[in-house]
């Protein structure tokens, strides 16, 4: 998306930026929806799929969709969770040891300060005053370690929050290719191929909401996202039907 001038000078005047930097920063949970909705589409479907590929009964497809969907979607949340601690527990980590250092060696890491900076066209008194200023608030100054020598963001995590999204998605969107296995009076062909259907609008419809969030080609995005998830449903289908050859499930 391009913006002409005239659409960007309102909100870089001084105090619209002032205002917009004065704010806390707000968590971004889109990338744990998408991830969410993605996996539990995928997870779904590839169990219809199997079961449909297996010769299975739609009645067996669903029981093993909603246990596949319950079970695997608090397992990824839980897995995110850890993650998103994990991240945060190492950012604080990292930021003790930096008081401990500027503690201990607070030439040292003023040194790093100034060197960091110098890398970026600072020279002279200028590189000096800025030393001074940023190693003035022990604060300000492990912050500005954290981001610039250790490519770390403090602020910004919430592991709870995460987890939360990516299940709620997970189970939503995941629920979907299940719809028609839920309804009486279709045949197993028919329903596999309404779950196939809603499968597809809604990897699709994914990757359209991907592109509109991150500024991204929509229909290159949702037909990518879209043959991710048909990838993963036709090995799947594929396993079930191979299975059924080899083994003589019934």
């Amino acid at each position: 998306m391009s913006y002409d001038r005239e659409d960007l000078e309102p909100e870089h005047r001084p105090e619209a930026v002032k205002q917009r930097l004065s704010q806390p920063p707000q968590v971004n949970s889109m990338p744990d929806a998408i991830l969410g909705g993605i996996d539990g589409c995928v997870t779904t479907f590839a169990v219809v799929s199997g079961a449909f590929g297996a010769g299975f009964s739609p009645t067996v497809a669903l029981v093993l969709g909603v246990a596949n969907l319950l079970a695997d979607g608090f397992s990824m949340a839980v897995s995110n969770y850890e993650a998103s601690q994990a991240q945060q527990e190492h950012i604080d980590s990292v930021a003790r040891r930096e008081y401990h250092h500027i503690q201990l060696i607070p030439e040292g890491e003023r040194e790093e300060i100034r060197q960091i900076f110098r890398a970026k066209g600072f020279d002279g008194e200028l590189l000096e005053r800025v030393v001074e200023t940023l190693t003035d608030d022990h604060d300000i100054w492990v912050d500005t370690m954290l981001k610039e020598e250790h490519s770390l963001q403090p602020v910004g995590l919430s592991p709870l929050r995460a987890a939360l999204t990516t299940f709620f998605a997970f189970i939503i969107v995941g629920a979907m290719p299940l719809l028609p296995y839920a309804l009486s009076g279709l045949d197993a062909v028919t329903q596999f191929l309404a779950s196939l259907l809603i499968a597809g609008a809604m990897f699709f419809g994914i990757g359209m909401l991907k592109s509109l969030v991150y500024h991204r080609p929509m229909l290159r995005s949702g037909f990518r996202t879209l043959l991710i998830g048909g990838a993963a449903a036709g090995l799947a289908f594929i396993s079930g039907h191979l299975a059924h050859a080899l083994f003589g499930l019934n």
